[in-house]
């Protein structure tokens, strides 16, 4: 069910057993914005029912976080234009020549293109491996740019994190709130830590937004206070 957040933002909660993330609306007088684009083209569709049954509009935009499976493979199944980094487009552009088959995906993993997490979910997702369809972002970033949804503006920035190295950041200054998707977890398709350089980096990166909510990929929204916390105890346990 979706959930209010404030006046202007609302959000879908993520699901754990196939790892769908949490996407967010952003409701301006003159459009709106989503982010992610959802693991599959059922979880668009449960997005869209839930904007219907608001008597919300449908996004004139979508941006992505990042490349992963989660928050991408919903694209083709969007409407308006959609927005990634020009690292994502080029991870995209790279996924769609994979065939889906188990035994291609087991193949991958072996070779450390892919983890066993993401096949799992992957395979509980989607029935018929056939159904996937893999797309790149209509625009891609290569720096900060600000969109005025009306009476409120989304400014997007792309910035390396510890998680991927094509995140895309999305703070919302009249609501002082920053969307950061999986960017503060670990780098699973490297060695399931976190680098030490570029977590000391995100956190310089983070603490520079004014913000009082954080939105992340796969959990509540959290205060600055909770986010900060979370960061320097990750930084902590790095250091040790």
């Amino acid at each position: 069910m979706l959930k209010k957040l404030t006046e202007r933002i609302y959000f879908l909660p993520g699901e754990k057993r196939t790892d769908r993330p949490y996407l967010y609306y952003i409701n301006g007088d003159t459009m709106s914005l989503a982010v992610d684009a959802g693991n599959s083209k059922w979880h668009v569709e449960k997005f869209y029912h839930e904007l219907k049954e608001h008597g919300f509009r449908k996004p004139a935009y979508t941006v992505l976080t990042h490349w992963h499976w989660d928050h991408t493979f919903g694209m083709h199944a969007v409407t308006g234009k959609t927005i990634a980094s020009v690292l994502t487009n080029q991870k995209l552009r790279e996924v769609q020549n994979w065939e889906w088959t188990e035994q291609k995906m087991r193949e991958r993993e072996e070779r450390g293109e892919d983890i066993a997490f993401c096949n799992q979910c992957i395979l509980c997702e989607y029935e018929n491996l056939g159904d996937i369809t893999v797309i790149p972002a209509d625009i891609e970033l290569k720096e900060k740019v600000e969109i005025n949804l009306g009476g409120i503006h989304c400014v997007l920035e792309p910035h390396d994190s510890t998680h991927s190295r094509d995140s895309l950041f999305l703070y919302i200054p009249e609501e002082k709130v920053l969307v950061v998707g999986d960017s503060d977890c670990e780098d699973y398709y490297g060695d399931g830590k976190y680098d030490r350089d570029r977590l000391l980096d995100l956190i310089a990166y983070i603490k520079s937004f004014d913000f009082t909510t954080y939105l992340i990929g796969h959990d509540v929204p959290r205060s600055r206070k909770e986010a900060m916390d979370f960061l320097h105890s990750q930084l902590e346990m790095v250091s040790v």
